[in-house]
């Protein structure tokens, strides 16, 4: 902890992110019409959330809130949530008629049971095991019951500090990737219902990991 209080990776994330917000920015903003797989994943967590009832979703570490705009596009009353200002900033201004918002994943401003959806687009990467423990623990408690959590992730059992970003410029950020039984049995534990699993690419360096899930 530093002497606010605030924990260290969430401090090295935000100003990390502060920094590359408009390089990133520009690097993603088209990632979506260019993979189809990640509509159809995006698609289905939206009419999961229709089907139990709707209401406010979260994307959680938004980004520069291409995510959020395209669920909105497809009916969701998405709201985006990065701990970077300047993230949210490049958000508002990409994706005008979405609502973003500072804040973190480690406190969410919602209420008890009161979100359809959350949304956590490779925005469990930086955080350590247990704070990872203690978010979905945090996601729970926001959903309603019936409420769908969608997760993705790098699969692998290392973590790696990144000190260079996009663009070249500086980041000081620990990348943990996860094995998909890890990720399973935490959302297990903490009384998530595992709807579907899936390891896109397995033969790659990196492997990619997709849950999805509800809440009980």
């Amino acid at each position: 902890m530093d002497q606010s209080g605030e924990t260290r990776w969430i401090a090295s994330t935000r100003d990390s992110y502060d920094t590359v917000a408009e390089s990133y920015a520009d690097l993603v903003s088209h990632h979506l019409r260019d993979d189809p797989h990640d509509r159809a994943d995006l698609q289905l967590f939206a009419e999961l959330a229709g089907e139990a009832g709707g209401g406010r979703v979260l994307d959680v570490g938004c980004g520069p809130g291409h995510f959020t705009a395209h669920l909105a596009r497809l009916g969701v009353d998405a709201v985006g949530v990065d701990l970077s200002p300047g993230m949210v900033r490049r958000a508002q201004r990409d994706h005008a008629d979405v609502h973003f918002e500072v804040g973190s994943m480690a406190s969410l401003t919602a209420g008890d049971g009161t979100l359809a959806g959350i949304l956590a687009w490779y925005s469990l990467i930086h955080a350590p095991d247990d704070d990872v423990v203690a978010v979905l623990g945090e996601f729970y408690r926001a959903l309603r019951p019936g409420g769908i959590l969608l997760v993705a992730w790098h699969v692998g059992d290392e973590v790696r500090l990144k000190t260079q970003g996009y663009g070249g410029l500086p980041m000081h950020v620990n990348v943990h990737r996860r094995s998909l039984e890890t990720m399973c049995a935490w959302l297990m534990d903490a009384g998530f219902d595992l709807l579907q699993s899936t390891l896109r690419e397995p033969t790659a360096e990196v492997p990619q990991g997709r849950l999805l899930a509800r809440r009980q």
